[in-house]
């Protein structure tokens, strides 16, 4: 599925909930259609606009033997050790200094997009001239446990989109044939990772864009009789984006697929499971009362190629089959999603 990487940006923008950030990097000129060169851009943006206002720094803890006293002694290692007759104390201090797991993770985050192979050559040049203002900061190996490390403030809180963008890239790193070189794998093709993103997407543009609805993931309950013990049998039901307000409900189920349809002898079908839990969201809220009783149903799929839009009425529910075009410019995408809830 071809999505344009500026549109995957303002995707991850508002997935993130980082719209302040967005205009930090204007991608409206990037030419590349690889994914690299869009993260490589950014980082470059971002770490640029990060050095005007001030690389983060923080108190780090040091254990030192020294000649002049810092900080607090630690006597029981001092006096152990006989420190004092070689007129040396055992200190306990805190400095502050860049060298930090915010700066570490970027640091290395930057060197790995530098030795991708299809990376954009002049876009490669400026990584190394950002590089070189990391010389003081630690080489780490990156892992999923650093990025959760990572505990940020209000001061340091742009932080918070350039490490999403780091891990995004350190999600999506593959060893190369050269030693020492490494690919980018395209992700846009790997369907859990853009369902999530899609998901992501679309429940915060709502919560954004629009004032008229309340916007939330919402648990339904089922309806049952019997034993607790046998009703913790059923499965979860939660929605991937309820919109309610006093006079409407609208539950919808974002689906990422390459293909949207089922075939059954070379006709269209709408894959059954989505209908099916569709209609199970319906119609346990409906036993709410209230605008829940009238509560309207929309799957929600991306289309690059073909765009759709199918209405029924199901079981006394509104039911839609709508198709949002990603490859269109951004108006007309954030145009298409309003109208999805105020023309439904």
């Amino acid at each position: 599925m071809d999505i344009p990487i500026q549109n995957i940006y303002y995707l991850l923008c508002y997935a993130w909930d980082k719209l302040d950030e967005r205009d930090i990097v204007e991608v409206k000129n990037i030419d590349s259609t690889s994914l690299a060169d869009l993260f490589a851009k950014v980082l470059i943006s971002g770490v640029a606009h990060l050095l005007k206002r001030g690389v983060d720094r923080n108190y780090i803890p040091y254990d030192e033997d020294m000649q002049t006293i810092k900080g607090k002694i630690n006597f029981p290692s001092t006096l152990s050790r006989n420190l004092l007759k070689r007129a040396r104390a055992h200190c306990s201090f805190d400095e502050l200094n860049h060298d930090i797991v915010h700066n570490q993770l970027l640091k290395k985050t930057i060197y790995n997009l530098i030795v991708i192979d299809e990376l954009d050559n002049k876009l490669r040049d400026e990584l190394l001239r950002i590089y070189r203002y990391f010389h003081s900061i630690s080489d780490i190996k990156i892992s999923t446990k650093a990025f959760r490390s990572v505990r940020l403030n209000r001061n340091n809180y742009f932080y918070s989109f350039l490490l999403n963008i780091c891990e995004l890239v350190y999600e999506n790193l593959l060893p190369s044939e050269d030693k020492g070189k490494s690919k980018f794998k395209d992700f846009v093709q790997d369907e859990k990772q853009m369902a999530e993103l899609f998901e992501n997407f679309v429940r915060n543009f709502y919560h954004i864009e629009q004032k008229e609805f309340k916007v939330h993931r919402e648990d339904i309950f089922w309806s049952y009789s019997g034993s607790d013990e046998s009703s913790s049998l059923l499965p979860k039901m939660q929605t991937d984006i309820s919109l309610s307000n006093e006079q409407r409900k609208i539950i919808i189920d974002t689906k990422f697929y390459k293909e949207a349809f089922q075939y059954n002898f070379d006709t269209e079908k709408i894959r059954s499971n989505n209908i099916y839990q569709m209609y199970a969201y319906l119609k346990q809220v409906e036993k709410k009362g209230g605008v829940n009783l009238s509560a309207e149903g929309i799957l929600l799929y991306p289309a690059v190629k073909q765009e759709f839009s199918h209405s029924t009425i199901l079981d006394g529910h509104k039911f839609s089959v709508i198709s949002i075009n990603l490859n269109q410019e951004w108006k007309g995408i954030h145009k298409d999603l309003i109208g999805i809830i105020t023309s439904f």
